[in-house]
Order: structure tokens, then sequence, then C-alpha cells
């Protein structure tokens, strides 16, 4: 996805939420935000994509605050908040004994919702107390684009990029179902810590890596999975898989650039930017199968 002019001012509102995330010093949050300034005035381009710049940008924002995890704390919260909802997911997902189909497309929904995780986002609220609420309120909804009947046939060789702390939680569900129905999962998360993305350290903390059959991270902190920067060992892995599911906004962002497929992006369009160019309405719940024959 390429850089939209709105994408300037929703991405220095998020080094001001980070900034003050780190310190209180002022002096230091103003020295921050005119050095990120610069570097998108230095990169801005219609034709550059919009997570590449974000990487700039944000790496620029820890190198100044001297801060290289500015959502630390905020990560456990969000892990705090997704254990409390996540058995309420189980019983929807399990609720009525539903077929292998409905499981799937239960699970993915849920999985979708928790992309609700996300701190900093220019006027979105994800505060903590109203996450229940907000699960209830759009898993009940369902997906608005559901390509979960398409995806069921391609579940030999996933490969699954993950997105946030707290999602990924929900993520495992999607996880079980994939491998009740026979399939093999190759999880992918960041190669080190951006925004409130998972890493290994959450992934070994609540023993995901038990559910899956290998590992793979990003091999950088960049805001979704910038190619030039990934390893070669995870690249031939987008390649062989019969699909690959990316979670999240960034995810999109990047890997839209390319021709990887089948690929279903699941997430929640918080981004008017991303949903326009998804050809979608802003905060709708998707699932939607693309690169697919």
């Amino acid at each position: 996805m390429k850089m939209n002019p709105r994408c300037t001012y929703c991405l220095l509102s998020r080094v001001h939420f980070q900034s003050k995330l780190s310190t209180d010093d002022e002096d230091l949050i103003s020295k921050t935000i005119k050095e990120c300034l610069e570097v998108v005035t230095k990169h801005y381009s219609p034709e550059a994509v919009s997570a590449s710049v974000a990487t700039k940008v944000h790496r620029k924002c820890y190198e100044v605050l001297g801060d290289n995890d500015p959502y630390e704390v905020t990560k456990k919260l969000i892990n705090q908040a997704a254990l409390k909802v996540l058995p309420v997911a189980k019983e929807k997902i399990y609720e009525n004994s539903p077929d292998n189909g409905e499981l799937f497309r239960r699970a993915v929904l849920a999985s979708v919702v928790a992309n609700y995780f996300d701190f900093g986002i220019m006027g979105f609220d994800a505060s903590e107390d109203k996450f229940e609420a907000a699960f209830r309120k759009y898993f009940e909804h369902g997906l608005d684009v559901d390509d979960t009947p398409e995806m069921l046939g391609l579940m030999q060789d996933v490969v699954y990029i993950a997105d946030n702390c707290g999602e990924i939680l929900f993520d495992t569900l999607v996880f079980d179902i994939i491998k009740k129905l026979g399939g093999k999962i190759t999880l992918v998360v960041r190669g080190g810590p951006i925004l409130t993305d998972v890493t290994l350290e959450e992934v070994r903390e609540f023993q995901i890596d038990k559910k899956v059959d290998r590992i793979l991270t990003t091999g950088s902190n960049a805001v979704g999975v910038l190619i030039e920067e990934a390893p070669a060992e995870l690249l031939q892995a987008m390649k062989d898989a019969t699909l690959i599911i990316s979670k999240g906004m960034a995810n999109y962002e990047t890997l839209s650039e390319h021709n990887f497929g089948p690929i279903a992006y699941m997430l929640l369009t918080k981004c008017e930017c991303v949903a326009e160019d998804l050809g979608l309405e802003q905060g709708l719940s998707v699932a939607k199968l693309l690169n697919y024959p």
C-alpha cells in the first residue's frame, strides 16, 4: 500500500502517543517529534510504501527517546486484558457444537475482533476496560467480509503472520482449528520490539510455540514485513505455503505490494486509508482471500 497524505498526521500522532508513554520530559518529546517530522519530510512520497516510511519514523523515535520498547508496560496490560476475555471467545466459538467450517469461521472472527488491541491509532479507542464489550459487539455482528469457506481447503501448510500482543492469544484459537483440520503452522512474529507487535518473548511467555510447528521472525523490528529485511527462510516459507494468513493493517500495507498467495488478510479496517485500499469501508471485520485462483 502506498502512502496517503493522511498517513502523515496519523503517524506523527502515534509518535507523540508513544513518546508520552516513554517520558514526561516535554523537551525530549518535542525533540523527538521534530526529528521524526524531518524523517517524514525526507521520505514522504505518494510512491512510498506507507509501512516502510513508518518503520523509518518509529526507529528514529525510539533512537531519540533512547527507548527500544516504549510499549513494554502497555503490552503487559494488553495481554492481561486478553486473558480475561479469552474464555468468552472460546465459549462463543464452541457453542452448540458447530461443524468444522463454522468452527473455523468463528475462530477467525474472534481473531479478527482481537485486532482491536492496537493502542495509539488516532481516533481509535482500545482502552482495556472497553475490550470485552467491544469483543461481544463485534462478534455478534460477525464478519463483514467472509472468505473463510474458500480458506478451509488451503490448510495444509499455513504461514501465519501475527500482529499485536493480546491479539496473538486469540490467534491460538485459530491454530487449534487448523491443527484439527490436519494443517501445519509456521508462525511469524516481529524480529524485535515495535509498537505493540508480538515478538518471540511473548510467544515463549505464553507457550504459544507448543501450538505451532515452526516459528520464524520477520528479521527485524520493521512495521509489517519488509521483504528487503526478511530472512531467506521466511521468504521461502511464504512461497511454499498453501495459505498465508496476514493479521492486521501493517502486514497488509507491506505484503499488498507483492504477489504472495493465496493470502488471507484478517483485520479490522481501523484506518480509512487501509479500508480504501482494500475497496472497503472503515470499521469492518475482514477475512479477505486474495491471489487465489
